[in-house]
């Protein structure tokens, strides 16, 4: 009668621990490493245009615009009073995808922050409003009900937009972001103020050798 061999159950049983080490292993190199940072931390990823380019640029121009006579002017002329502004669009005339929504916001709350001018609502926004007025008419008490006729118009209307040049040779690639805004008279169309914005930033990419 012949003998079978005993299986051998500790050379399985490593090779078993092996195969489990090497899927966790596996396991947490597919897993994404998250820290939480400052939001006005600037992080360059890519090098496209991110918040940190969009918040600077708010900051910056809205600066320059309310230092600027035009709002002295204004205000000397219409005995003390602020003038009210409205920003409208910021076209994306770049070669990159970008919200322009973000910078919008940004601008606005910088132009509200200032405490040195009235803000009215964008038009999206000033929609949703009225809508809102037409359902108080029917369903709200008469005392509190707000009605039409009754909005404020615009002085200003800020708006704008975002170009760009590439360069690009070899790993190197060079954008250059030019940020452009017009403060428009909302009575006569005089441009009351005209600013500019650049951005120059320098992408180098380490190449992959043979």
């Amino acid at each position: 009668m012949r003998l079978q061999p005993k299986p051998k159950s500790g050379l399985m049983f490593l090779i078993l621990a092996a195969l489990m080490a090497v899927l966790a292993l596996a396991a947490c190199s597919s897993t994404p490493r998250v820290s939480r940072v400052d939001t006005d931390t600037t992080i360059d990823v890519s090098g496209r245009w991110n918040d940190a380019d969009s918040r600077m640029v708010a900051e910056t121009m809205i600066g320059d615009c309310l230092n600027n006579p035009w709002l002295t002017s204004y205000v000397s002329s219409h005995q003390g009073k602020r003038p009210t502004v409205i920003v409208g669009t910021v076209v994306n005339r770049s070669h990159e995808h970008i919200n322009t929504q973000t910078i919008t916001k940004d601008l606005e709350r910088s132009l509200i922050n200032s405490g040195r001018v009235d803000f009215v609502a964008s038009k999206d926004e000033r929609q949703e409003i009225r809508d809102e007025r037409k359902d108080q008419a029917v369903h709200a008490a008469d005392d509190t009900v707000k009605g039409p006729g009754k909005e404020i118009g615009a002085d200003f209307m800020l708006k704008g937009s975002i170009n760009t040049i590439v360069d690009e040779a070899g790993g190197k690639r060079v954008v250059f972001y030019q940020v452009n805004l017009e403060l428009i008279d909302m009575a006569n169309n005089r441009k009351a103020w005209i600013g500019e914005k650049e951005i120059k930033k320098v992408i180098a990419r380490s190449r992959v050798k043979p």
